[in-house]
């Protein structure tokens, strides 16, 4: 992408476009860079996508990329101690004691991803040559603490784990948003930047907004309906819409009814949950299930949403899918206002040849609980167990990669634990963390500037269908190494290469990726490396997926079409226009159709109707909470916390007075697994019985080095969350309503 002052990597004084790698908005933004070092960061008014939206996060990038508390060499432990030390090395310490476990047994190998791989090109490409030269089973990631639900519920329906259909926001009529706070998460699975403003435009149209959450969150305090619903009762309600709409005769499936396989079973699975039924679960009358129904299916182009409230829960999967079963009844399923399937230009599975083969799971289970895998993965909650117990395929090694499980997985104490027991800890990491603390190696990623940036990934959740590029703004400096050097050479190390040079491992793994376009696309051998060899690293994988991929020039059969250069030649990015109805060609499912009846969640109806029964009175159920200056629990340190958004424990005063607590008072919160002290925060945007306390936060440990972290620690919630505790059906752990006993101090 053309800059100011130069145009190639090499440049340390220079300012540009760039995409803000934060979270899934991907705000777009003019950076200035001096001396390689990241100055200033405003929104960027002519970008095709955000339009000069930027949040709080991204205008501090400069504080991220810059935090004097980022690691810029190696370490290794020595004599006990963490060391800084050269990249040889640290290399030279994992050669000599990966490969004799690896060995061993495969699976004593774990793999952990955390959420940054999805907002990074080298870890989303070459993540996949790591996990394919460890050959272990034993991987996990961050997707089980906050999306698999989704990812499940769109292979079993739709064929593929991603490409899920997202809300037509700028057409639609009437929103209905669950578990979701997007006037302060900027949207989750769900790609739209400037969503405060989105929502505000579809009320100034006419349009409605419902949300139904716990809490009277921002997103709630502008709807025009708002029902607060008792947590883990949202696949509750959902159904009893459903039958509602069955009831009325007001099911009509629009022009998704041809592709839908599975309605009448649905339809009669679903039979008992009446509103009446479900109303105590829910604590909501019928009369207010029964309207919300009723509007949602009048409106001329409705959509509804789930995010992590109804995914971090014990009907997660269950939630997710009654919420396209809610989309599809209405008709709103392929539908400009309603929900429809984005079109990645970067290539993705729901673009390429079908194969038949569907969505992969339940090929094998994790050693301990017997969980099937999904999606290749097994639930993060059973990390800690799988470390612990002994036996074959016992983890005794793990590969951590840009995640704090230390503070991102329930049952914190358990997991640090297991850590500090592990014969080898290699974390992929800028920072000395909870999670790090332990670690034999420490390899820390380059500077921002320094990385090319395209949303590959969230870019199959987006509202709109664009392609932009970021190039990198900064040279590599002496002593840095991008994340696809790092993770080639540990691919090369677990597959027993020896240290080969990385540019030879690079061109094989890119040529291998070339071979396997050829075929797919039904070109002549050679056609698509012939393309690509000209680039080197993440560049050369980018080109081969935007030019195979929907929009692409499919190496010249296509004329005029999308490659990178067009995509480098436009700065504000390339607008490839609104939401399109794809049905059927988005299907990848073995029947070519929407399997709406999947076996696996209709049998969890049972335990849904097993679970009508409401909390006693008094009974105290743990939230989460959404903060907009947090970013899971890495941005405390970059960006210092203000008193709008402290680590408290947020209740309403009428649980405040039973409780004898005053507000600033310290409160003890105790779960079945661990305890916290934290202060307390009266609101009245939180119902009786519940408290909510952010996520990510905790950072007192000793062994770190996160100086302002550390003046603001917080408590870490996952010292309450019990590990034990998963949604049966995808894995996830449950993060929403477990039970606690609050006791003023």
């Amino acid at each position: 992408m053309p800059v100011d002052q130069g145009t190639a990597p090499g440049y340390e004084t220079a300012a540009g476009a760039r995409i803000c790698p934060l979270c899934e908005a991907c705000c777009g933004l003019d950076a200035s860079v001096q001396d390689g070092r990241l100055v200033k960061v405003v929104p960027r008014a002519t970008d095709v996508f955000s339009h000069g939206y930027a949040c709080p996060k991204g205008l501090a990038l400069e504080r991220i990329d810059g935090d004097p508390d980022r690691l810029t060499s190696p370490m290794v432990r020595i004599d006990g101690v963490l060391r800084p030390v050269g990249w040889d090395e640290a290399f030279a310490v994992i050669a000599e004691r990966l490969p004799p476990l690896l060995a061993e047994d495969r699976n004593a190998c774990a793999i952990y991803l955390g959420n940054p791989s999805g907002h990074n090109l080298d870890l989303g490409f070459y993540e996949a040559a790591l996990v394919s030269a460890v050959r272990s089973r034993n991987l996990f990631s961050a997707a089980t603490v906050d999306s698999m639900p989704r990812h499940l519920v769109n292979g079993m329906m739709y064929g593929t784990g991603f490409g899920v259909p997202v809300p037509d926001l700028e057409r639609t009529s009437y929103l209905l948003v669950i578990g979701s706070n997007p006037m302060v998460s900027n949207g989750s699975l769900m790609s739209a930047p400037g969503i405060p403003g989105k929502l505000r435009d579809l009320k100034a149209r006419g349009g409605r907004l419902a949300v139904v959450d716990p809490v009277r969150t921002r997103t709630a305090a502008m709807a025009d309906r708002h029902l607060a619903i008792r947590p883990g009762a949202d696949a509750h309600l959902l159904a009893a819409m459903i039958t509602t709409l069955a009831g009325r005769g007001l099911i009509d499936t629009g022009t998704a009814g041809a592709h839908l396989e599975g309605l009448d079973e649905l339809l009669a699975a679903l039979a008992p949950f009446t509103p009446a039924a479900v109303a105590a679960r829910c604590g909501l009358e019928p009369a207010a299930i029964e309207d919300l129904a009723i509007e949602f299916a009048a409106a001329d182009g409705a959509a509804a949403h789930v995010r992590i409230g109804g995914s971090t829960q014990r009907f997660g999967a269950t939630t997710n899918w009654l919420v396209d079963v809610l989309n599809i009844v209405t008709g709103n399923l392929d539908r400009p206002g309603g929900v429809m399937f984005a079109a990645a230009p970067g290539g993705a599975p729901n673009t390429r040849p079908a194969d038949g083969r569907g969505w992969p799971h339940s090929r094998w289970t994790s050693r301990v609980r017997g969980f099937p895998e999904r999606q290749g993965e097994l639930p993060a909650a059973c990390l800690a167990e799988e470390m612990e117990v002994p036996g074959p395929g016992q983890v005794r090694a793990l590969i951590s990669i840009a995640g704090n499980v230390a503070r991102s997985l329930p049952h914190s104490a358990r997991i640090e634990k297991a850590l500090a027991g592990l014969d080898l800890l290699i974390c992929l990491d800028g920072y000395l963390n909870e999670t790090t603390r332990y670690a034999d190696v420490i390899l820390p990623p380059p500077r921002l500037v320094t990385r090319g940036h395209f949303d590959l990934t969230i870019n199959q959740f987006a509202t709109r269908n664009v392609a932009r590029y970021s190039r990198p703004l900064s040279a590599l400096r002496p002593g840095e190494r991008s994340e696809r050097e790092v993770l080639l050479r540990l691919a090369s190390v677990a597959r027993g290469d020896g240290d080969l040079p990385v540019e030879e491992l690079d061109e094989a793994f890119a040529r291998k990726a070339a071979d396997r376009s050829d075929t797919l696309y039904g070109l002549e051998p050679g056609t698509a490396w012939a393309g690509i060899r000209h680039r080197r690293g993440a560049e050369r994988l980018l080109e081969l997926g935007l030019r195979t991929g929907p929009y692409g020039d499919l190496f010249g059969r296509r004329p005029g079409r999308l490659d990178l250069d067009a995509v480098e030649n436009a700065p504000d990015g390339v607008d490839l226009g609104p939401l399109e109805p794809r049905l059927p060609e988005v299907l990848r499912t073995p029947s070519g159709r929407i399997e709406l009846a999947p076996p696996d969640l209709v049998a969890d109806l049972d335990r849904l109707e097993q679970d009508l029964a409401p909390e006693p009175p008094g009974t105290m159920l743990l939230i989460g909470r959404r903060q907009p200056r947090g970013m899971n629990s890495w941005l405390h340190n970059a960006l210092p916390v203000n008193r709008n958004h402290p680590c408290t424990a947020q209740v309403s005063p009428a649980s405040a007075q039973r409780l004898g607590a005053a507000d600033g008072g310290l409160v003890r919160v105790a779960s079945a697994v661990g305890e916290v002290e934290i202060p307390l925060e009266i609101s009245d945007t939180v119902p009786d019985d519940l408290i909510s306390i952010p996520h990510g936060w905790g950072h007192s440990a000793d062994g770190t080095r996160q100086q302002i972290a550390v003046t603001t620690p917080g408590v870490n919630a996952n010292l309450l969350n019990d590990d034990a505790d998963l949604d049966p059906v995808s894995g996830t752990a449950v993060l929403t309503g477990q039970l606690v006993t609050v006791t003023a101090l």
